[in-house]
């Protein structure tokens, strides 16, 4: 199937916005994930290290890694892991998961909550989104600004849906329909960029 071109979504514009002003290259080192041991074998993309392991009372092992890119701005790197005996893709199910994104750029917490909330309307529909709409919220307005460098991760324990900073969890929900949501702004069918997927699913 022929790539598709990544659409032009606002959290993207305003990157390239920053980018544009900025005109900087940003490097700095990756922060480890609170209370949670990684293991020495490392995978890189651009300045962002990823552990190919993560043990934080469950072993997660990576299933792909790549670069989010939109046009010639670098947004952010990202790695997906699936619990270990899991190694086929599952990222909408009940399989526990976890998605680490590395930003390059900093990003206020009001464009990630408008842009959450624009994504997921767009992967649930008109029809569906009302069920999920008060989780939703609850998640977005747990959201902080963000330097370059810092990480967030998105992680579905099999019980639970965890938002973290840094590994310092901001959000926590037993909802899997915002679960599944989530993940798909990155993993699902219609994703903001099929190539992204495809790297993070190890295609």
């Amino acid at each position: 199937m022929p790539s598709r071109q990544p659409r032009q979504h606002p959290l993207v514009r305003l990157l390239a916005a920053v980018s544009l002003i900025t005109c900087l290259t940003l490097t700095m080192a990756a922060p480890p994930e609170a209370n949670a041991q990684t293991s020495t074998q490392q995978v890189s993309v651009k300045s962002a290290s990823f552990a190919t392991q993560i043990d934080d009372g469950r072993r997660y092992e990576m299933i792909g890694h790549g670069l989010f890119t939109y046009l010639v701005w670098d947004a952010y790197a990202g790695a997906y892991y699936q619990a270990a005996g899991y190694p086929r893709p599952a990222p909408e199910s009940d399989v526990p998961r976890r998605l680490v994104l590395h930003y390059f750029h900093a990003i206020e917490a009001d464009d990630f909550a408008s842009t959450t909330l624009e994504a997921v309307r767009e992967q649930v529909g008109a029809v569906d989104f009302p069920s999920i709409r008060r989780p939703l919220t609850a998640l977005v307005d747990s959201y902080r600004s963000v330097a370059p460098g810092d990480r967030y991760s998105l992680t579905w324990d099999g019980e639970s849906l965890i938002l973290a900073l840094n590994g310092a969890p901001l959000y926590r929900s037993n909802d899997k329909a915002l679960a599944n949501a989530m993940f798909a702004i990155w993993l699902g069918e219609d994703p903001l960029d099929r190539d992204f997927r495809d790297a993070l699913l190890g295609r």
